[in-house]
C-alpha cells in the first residue's frame, strides 16, 4: 500500500529564487521572471512565492483559500489603524465573504455593458478633443497630455456628474488614490487624502440624493435602483462604490494606455497597420495587455494553511499572482514574447484579475483603449519616440511616468531639439529619480 508523500512547505522546496529589486520596472524584471518560470510554475519572490505559470494563475485567483490582503500598501507603511485605514478596508476591493459577494451582486446588475456602450460617443469625443491639443505639434509628452486626463471625464459621464465638476472631481480622485498607491506616503499625505476625500463623499451624497428625487439613465441611478432579493444599496455603500469607481476606472486606465502606445511605438508596423484596419483596436488592446500591462500582479494571502500547486502555503503567507508572467506562459501562448495584434485564438489574458474579484469595470476599460488606440491610430499616423521612456515599478500600478513622442511628418527642427535636447532628458531622469526615491522612503 502506497503512501502520499507530505507536501512540502513552498519556502522549502527549493524553488528558483527571484531578486529583482522590488522598484524594477517590469522590463528590468522579466528576464529573471521569465528564467524562473522555465524551471518552475511558482517562484520565492522578493515579497514572497509568485505563481508564474498561466493555469495557476488562473487557480489561485478563484481559490477562495486565498484573499486579498486589505489596505496593503497601508500596512507596508505602519499605517493599520484610524480613519483611514478604515475607509480603505471598507472599499469593496478589500472586502472578502458574504459582504463582498453581496455588493458584487447588487453592482453587477447595474455594471452591463449596456451601460457602457453608452458612453460610446462621450469617449470618443473626450480622446479626439484631447488629440486635437497635440495634432497640430507634431510631439507631445504623452502621459500629461492624453493618457492622464484621459478617462476621469469617462467615469464621470458614467456616473452622471456634470461636465463643469470634472475637472474638481479629478483633483479629488487623486488626491484619495494617494491611500492605494505603491508609490504613495500615504501616512504623511493622510491630511490631505482625508480632506479630499470628505469632500467627494460629500459631493457625491448630493448626487445620491438629486437622483433619488429623480432618477435618470446613469450609472449612479441604475445602482439606486439595483435590487437583489429586495435588497439594495444603503447611501454610505452608494458613497464607497462611486468614489470606488472613480479610484479603480482612472489609474489603471491611463496608465495602461500610456503602456500600450509605448508598445506600439516599439512596432511601428503594428501602429500603420492599425491606422489602416481600425477593426483591429480591441485585439491591440488585448495584445498590449497582454505583453506590456500596468496591472502585472495582485496580491494573496493564505488565510489558512492551504496546499496548493503541490506546496504547502503558511497560514498569512503573502503571494504574489504574477500575471505578467501568467500572459506569457509558454505553454500557453505561442511565441509568447512576439508582439502581435493580429494574434488569434489565443487565451483569455489574466490582466483583469479572475474569480470573485474579477475586474468589474473590464468591459469599459477594454472600450476606452480601444477607443483611444483606433483615434489616435488614424490621427497620429508615423508615432515615434523622441526620448527614452521612463516606467514606474513593476509592483503596484506600473506604466510609463514619462514618454516624449513624435508623430505625423518629421518634427519642427526646434521642437525636436527642446524634447531630445540633453537638458530636457537629464530633467526626465532626475523626475524619474525623485520619483524612485520617494518610493522608496514610502515602503
Amino acid at each position: 500500500m502506497s503512501t502520499r508523500t507530505p507536501a512540502r512547505s513552498v519556502f522549502d522546496a527549493g524553488l528558483p529564487a527571484l531578486d529583482y529589486d522590488l522598484y524594477a520596472t517590469p522590463g528590468q524584471a522579466y528576464p529573471e521572471i521569465r528564467e524562473a518560470q522555465r524551471i518552475a510554475p511558482i517562484a520565492i519572490g522578493p515579497a514572497g512565492p509568485e505563481i508564474l505559470s498561466y493555469n495557476l494563475n488562473r487557480a489561485i485567483l478563484r481559490d477562495e483559500r486565498f484573499v486579498m490582503p486589505p489596505g496593503m500598501n497601508l500596512t507596508a507603511q505602519g499605517v493599520t489603524s484610524g480613519l483611514m485605514w478604515d475607509k480603505v478596508r471598507n472599499n469593496i476591493i478589500c472586502l472578502e465573504g458574504p459582504p463582498h459577494s453581496r455588493l458584487r451582486n447588487l453592482v453587477s446588475k447595474a455594471f452591463t455593458p449596456r451601460s457602457t456602450a453608452q458612453l460610446d460617443e462621450t469617449i470618443d469625443e473626450v480622446v479626439s478633443e484631447l488629440i486635437d491639443g497635440v495634432v497640430d505639434t507634431g510631439s507631445c509628452e504623452f502621459v500629461d497630455a492624453i493618457a492622464r486626463p484621459y478617462p476621469v471625464p469617462i467615469i464621470c459621464a458614467l456616473i452622471g456628474a456634470p461636465r463643469e465638476d470634472w475637472q474638481q472631481i479629478s483633483a479629488w480622485t487623486d488626491d484619495v488614490f494617494k491611500a492605494f498607491g505603491m508609490a504613495s506616503n500615504a501616512g504623511r499625505d493622510e491630511p490631505i487624502i482625508m480632506a479630499a476625500w470628505a469632500e467627494l463623499d460629500a459631493y457625491v451624497d448630493e448626487m445620491v440624493a438629486r437622483r433619488r428625487r429623480r432618477l435618470t439613465d446613469d450609472l449612479l441611478s441604475e445602482l439606486i435602483r439595483a435590487r437583489d432579493d429586495g435588497d439594495k444599496l444603503s447611501g454610505p455603500e452608494l458613497r464607497m462604490l462611486v468614489t470606488g469607481l472613480l479610484m479603480a476606472g482612472t489609474d489603471t486606465t491611463r496608465n495602461q494606455l500610456a503602456a500600450s502606445v509605448d508598445v506600439l511605438a516599439d512596432h511601428p508596423q503594428s501602429w500603420a497597420l492599425l491606422g489602416r484596419r481600425p477593426e483591429l483596436a480591441a485585439p491591440a488592446v488585448e495584445e498590449t495587455m497582454r505583453h506590456s500591462p500596468a496591472i502585472c500582479g495582485s496580491a494573496r494571502v493564505a488565510v489558512d494553511g492551504a496546499e496548493f500547486g503541490g506546496y504547502v502555503f503558511p497560514r498569512g503567507a503573502l503571494i504574489i499572482v504574477n500575471t505578467f508572467a501568467a500572459n506569457r506562459d509558454p505553454e500557453v501562448y505561442e511565441f509568447p514574447d512576439r508582439f502581435d495584434i493580429a494574434r488569434t485564438d489565443a487565451p483569455a489574458i489574466l490582466t483583469f484579475g479572475g474569480g470573485v474579484h474579477y475586474c468589474l469595470g473590464a468591459n469599459l476599460a477594454r472600450r476606452e483603449l480601444a477607443a483611444a488606440l483606433r483615434i489616435m491610430a488614424t490621427r497620429l499616423p508615423n508615432l515615434r519616440r523622441v526620448a527614452p521612456t521612463l516606467w514606474k515599478p513593476i509592483h503596484g500600478v506600473s506604466g510609463p511616468a514619462a514618454m516624449h513622442l513624435a508623430f505625423g511628418g518629421a518634427p519642427s527642427s526646434s521642437l525636436a531639439d527642446t524634447i531630445a535636447s540633453s537638458a530636457d532628458v537629464s530633467r526626465a531622469y532626475a523626475q524619474i529619480s525623485e520619483y524612485k526615491f520617494s518610493t522608496c522612503n514610502s515602503a
